[in-house]
Parts: C-alpha cells; sequence; structure tokens
C-alpha cells in the first residue's frame, strides 16, 4: 500500500538550525511553516525528542514541511530511515503516523505524517523519561 503524500510534522532534529535539518531537507522541500501538534506530550530522548500520544496533551512545536513532489518518495524513504520506521516492525523506535497539525500562523487544520513514540518507547519515557515541560525542543536545547 502506498503511503499518502501529506506534509510531515517535525519536531526535533529536522527543524530548522538543527542537525539534520540540512542534511534530510535541503533541496528537497518546497515550504516549512510553524505548527503545533495537540493530543502529545514531548519527552527528551536524550540527544532527539519523542511525541508521546496523549488525549488532551500539548502542544508539541514544530515545523510543517511540505516536500516537493518530485522528491516526496525519496524523502518520505530517507526519514523512515531516519526514524529507524519499519511498518509493522516490534522493534521501531517511532511510528509514522497521519494527525492533525495546527498551522500557527492561521490556525489551519493539516493533515500531516508525523513520527510518534513506538508503543515500547512510550511505555519506558511514561515511566522513566524527561518531559519538556514547554513542548518545543528549541526552547528546552
Amino acid at each position: 500500500m502506498t503511503p499518502a503524500r501529506l506534509p510531515f510534522f517535525v519536531y526535533g532534529t529536522l527543524r530548522p538550525g538543527e542537525a539534520n535539518h540540512d542534511l534530510f531537507l535541503r533541496g528537497r522541500i518546497r515550504s516549512e511553516e510553524p505548527g503545533r501538534l495537540t493530543g502529545a506530550l514531548l519527552y527528551d530522548g536524550p540527544g532527539y525528542p519523542y511525541a508521546v500520544e496523549e488525549p488532551g496533551g500539548g502542544p508539541v512545536s514544530g515545523e510543517l514541511v511540505t516536500a516537493r513532489p518530485e522528491e516526496y518518495d525519496e524523502l518520505l524513504a530517507a526519514l523512515d530511515e531516519l526514524e529507524e520506521y519499519a511498518p509493522g516492525d516490534p522493534r521501531n523506535l517511532y511510528e509514522r503516523v497521519a494527525r492533525e497539525v495546527t498551522r500557527t500562523a492561521d490556525g489551519t487544520a493539516v493533515r500531516a505524517w508525523v513520527y510518534v513514540a513506538a508503543p515500547s518507547v512510550t511505555v519506558r519515557l511514561r515511566a522513566r523519561g524527561k518531559l519538556i515541560e514547554s513542548g518545543d525542543w528549541l526552547s528546552h536545547r
């Protein structure tokens, strides 16, 4: 099954100025704009963050990234590899899920791919993780 061509919501090392932004996104994206994800809490990895789905939680701050159409498939594969995500693999650190993200500029809801903590990681983070109270990886660092 081919995944929908949704924008991506990035909240950690793929944000502008962070280590993976230029490595993965430069030349592959058409736009990026601030957004926020509700229904999730942000935890320190450490080294990189995890969004953990939590009803009523958030917001998590990040960017909505829209890929250039001709780069979409390659970018999706690269991001899945970066996030160590393979559909159905119980060893995943992250799961790629489609969620509503709110565009900061105008409050519009946009369906986007979000990499959230996989179930086994979620359990560990809820038990012993360091919550990023602000929901913003950039201000936390």
